[in-house]
């Protein structure tokens, strides 16, 4: 089926070229044309005459022209037409045979884990939110010197989206089983008081007001790591900055949208858009 295409390509293509790059093809067209249509009407009016019950003269009056005519124009351009076969056939010919996968390999998924997690989510698996960690862990003096209204901030799973709270539970599990990192959920939902709050608070957390953040409404959170039992935020910390930028290709692989793409990174963020939301 290929060749064939080519091959009706070709010869459309060449006899296109040669109507349009020499005026000798297109007088000989238009009085083969003309010498051929001369006939038809001729025939035709001795087989009306005759009372002809058959189609078969048809055959010398205009295959056998027209067959003619296409032979004498490609043996007076026999170069021509050999040069146009080769440009014509050889980029289908070698397309089709250096193929040998039936995808292209821009779709090849380099994130082929995580979307096993995905698949598994969509068929209804339910992750369950970890056990809450004591407040202290949120309130020693390096973090409080980083994050000081850390401690009032609110860590309820339960007033987050259920569809967000999901896909953040599935990047705290992918986080741990593939990249060793264990997750904590530093701030979720956030009132329109405190969004304000912290919007005009000297350490520049954020530059959103009260419902510009999607914070507001369930989806977004601020998340850190834990090691040795002592929750990690400074991106300062090697082992820290290389877990938010792992972080956040999780994040994204799983349809979130992560901070630290911003113009004000924001490592530890990420947020599942609704689009016309935050314009309400």
């Amino acid at each position: 089926m290929l060749f064939l295409t080519v091959t009706l390509y070709f010869l459309l293509a060449c006899l296109l070229a040669g109507l349009a790059f020499f005026p000798s093809s297109r007088e000989f067209a238009a009085h083969a044309f003309a010498k051929a249509g001369a006939q038809t009407r001729n025939r035709f009016n001795i087989i009306k005459n005759q009372k002809i019950n058959t189609l078969e003269p048809l055959q010398h009056v205009i295959v056998t022209p027209t067959l003619h005519a296409g032979q004498h124009l490609i043996k007076q351009h026999y170069w021509l037409f050999l040069a146009g076969a080769t440009l014509l056939c050889l980029p289908p010919l070698l397309a089709w045979l250096i193929s040998g996968k039936t995808m292209l390999n821009g779709f090849d998924v380099s994130t082929r884990d995580v979307n096993v997690h995905v698949a598994d989510l969509l068929k209804g698996e339910q992750l369950v939110p970890p056990v809450a960690l004591p407040p202290t862990v949120f309130t020693t003096q390096e973090i409080l010197q980083t994050r000081p209204l850390l401690s009032s901030a609110s860590r309820d799973w339960q007033l987050l989206n259920h569809d967000f709270t999901q896909r953040l539970l599935l990047i705290f599990k992918i986080m741990k089983e593939k990249h060793g990192y264990d997750m904590v959920l530093l701030e979720g939902y956030r009132s329109p008081e405190r969004q304000d709050r912290l919007a005009h608070q000297k350490t520049h957390v954020t530059d959103a007001a009260a419902f510009e953040s999607y914070h507001q409404y369930g989806l977004a959170a601020d998340c850190a790591f834990l090691r040795d039992g002592k929750l990690v935020i400074s991106e300062k910390d090697d082992w820290a900055m290389r877990g938010y930028q792992l972080y956040g290709k999780v994040a994204e692989s799983v349809g979130m949208q992560w901070g630290g793409r911003w113009k004000l990174m924001d490592f530890g963020h990420t947020e599942l858009r609704v689009p016309g939301l935050l314009n309400k």
